[in-house]
C-alpha cells in the first residue's frame, strides 16, 4: 500500500510535468496558453451567475413558501405505508437542486439518528446514488447556451427517482 501512497503524491507534480514538456516539444507557449484558458474561465464563471442566482432564488422560495411541509404532510401517509421514513424526503427533494443543501441534511440525518442507523445508512445511500441534475443542467446546458433542457430534465429527474428507490429497497433489505 505505500506504493499506492507514492503514487498519490507524486501523480499530479508528474502530471504537470508532462503537460509543459508536451508544450515545449510541440512548442506550444504554455503559460500564454494557461493565462487564456485562465481568461476564458472567469468569463465562463461570470455568465453563470444569472443562472446559479436564479436557481438559488426557487430554492429559497420553495423552502421558505411552505411548499415542501406541504409535500411532505401530503405523502407522509404513503410513505408510512411502504415503511419509508419521512425524515428523509427532505433529502430527496433537495438532492436534484443543491449538493451542498443535500449534504446538509444528510449531515443533519447522520447527527440526529446515527451513522449506523437505518436513516443514516439510507441518507449515505441516497446521497451517493443520486446526482445534482438541476445544478448540472443549470451550469453545463447555461455555459453552452442550451435553452431548451426538457429532455435532459425527464431522463435526469428520472434517474434520480430510481436512485432514490434503488436507496431504499437495498438498504432495507440489508439493513433491516
Amino acid at each position: 500500500m505505500n506504493w499506492l501512497n507514492a503514487l498519490s503524491l507524486w501523480i499530479v507534480p508528474m502530471l504537470l510535468l508532462t503537460v509543459i514538456v508536451h508544450a515545449a516539444l510541440k512548442k506550444i507557449p504554455a503559460y500564454d496558453s494557461f493565462v487564456e484558458g485562465g481568461k476564458d474561465g472567469f468569463q465562463l464563471a461570470v455568465s453563470l451567475i444569472p443562472y446559479l442566482v436564479g436557481m438559488m432564488v426557487a430554492i429559497s422560495v420553495f423552502r421558505e413558501s411552505g411548499a415542501m411541509e406541504l409535500l411532505l404532510d401530503a405523502v407522509e401517509p404513503v410513505l408510512v405505508l411502504i415503511g419509508v421514513p419521512a425524515d428523509i424526503v427532505p433529502l430527496a427533494l433537495i438532492r436534484p437542486i443543491s449538493g451542498t443543501g443535500a449534504l446538509g441534511m444528510m449531515s443533519d440525518l447522520i447527527a440526529e439518528h446515527g451513522p449506523d442507523s437505518f436513516i443514516g445508512r439510507l441518507a449515505s445511500t441516497m446521497q451517493g446514488s443520486t446526482d445534482t441534475t438541476l445544478y448540472v443542467l443549470t451550469i453545463y446546458f447555461g455555459a453552452a447556451g442550451i435553452k431548451s433542457i426538457g429532455d435532459a430534465l425527464k431522463v435526469g429527474l428520472f434517474a434520480d427517482a430510481v436512485g432514490v428507490a434503488a436507496s431504499i429497497i437495498i438498504v432495507t433489505l440489508l439493513f433491516l
